[in-house]
């Protein structure tokens, strides 16, 4: 085989690894963007349920159809149900100037939906005048006053969120604006996949 041969091989294969390489790359961030993501746990504000340096995976399509560089989905099959533990970003709040809400993905649990009045007394949860149960729950303090909320009605397509820590959760109870545009819901968390704190936490599945 001539030199140019051999030339010309080479840079048959070069140019056939980088298409590969251009399409794997492709592929992963397709199913980053459109399908799944993984998230780490940064604070304890959803214990008992995750635990900080737990490492969750995310659920992209689980509301609607997302495209990068687009906030909201282009397409919606569902809408987020209470219970639902999911990622999102909020707007800025004033109360909290040195944060960039609108690039910190947080992790929260669904509690009110549209239409529905919130109230939370003590350690208590109430959903249009009734007590929750949420066995989900731990409120290490017993229920601080300053946690105290409502009652409040929650707007169209907005949700009210809690974080399963309840006593030592900075959530919709503290924000300017209680109330988050279900448009800023990134996903539905679904299973630990690594976790830190215990190797037996590897495959819950997340309720």
């Amino acid at each position: 085989m001539s030199e140019q041969q051999q030339a010309a091989g080479f840079w048959a294969e070069l140019v056939a690894f980088v298409k590969t390489l251009v399409v794997i790359l492709g592929l992963a961030f397709l199913i980053r963007v459109q399908i799944v993501e993984p998230f780490k746990i940064p604070s304890g504000s959803m214990k008992p349920t995750l635990q900080i340096g737990d490492y969750i995976l995310v659920l992209k399509f689980w509301y609607g159809l997302r495209v990068p560089f687009v906030d909201a989905p282009v397409i919606r099959w569902s809408v987020p149900k209470r219970g639902d533990v999911v990622v999102f970003t909020r707007p800025d709040d004033p109360a909290t100037p040195t944060e960039d809400d609108s690039a910190i993905h947080i992790i929260k649990r669904v509690i009110g939906l549209p239409g529905e009045t919130v109230e939370v007394r003590g350690a208590q949860v109430f959903v249009n005048g009734e007590p929750l149960k949420e066995p989900y729950t731990r409120w290490v303090h017993g229920g601080s006053p300053e946690g105290d909320f409502g009652p409040q009605t929650v707007p169209a397509d907005h949700v009210l969120l809690l974080g399963d820590n309840r006593d030592e959760s900075k959530d919709s109870r503290f924000w300017t604006v209680p109330f988050l545009d279900d448009d800023r819901i990134k996903g539905k968390a679904v299973i630990v996949f690594w976790s830190w704190d215990s190797l037996s936490r590897i495959g819950n599945l997340i309720r």
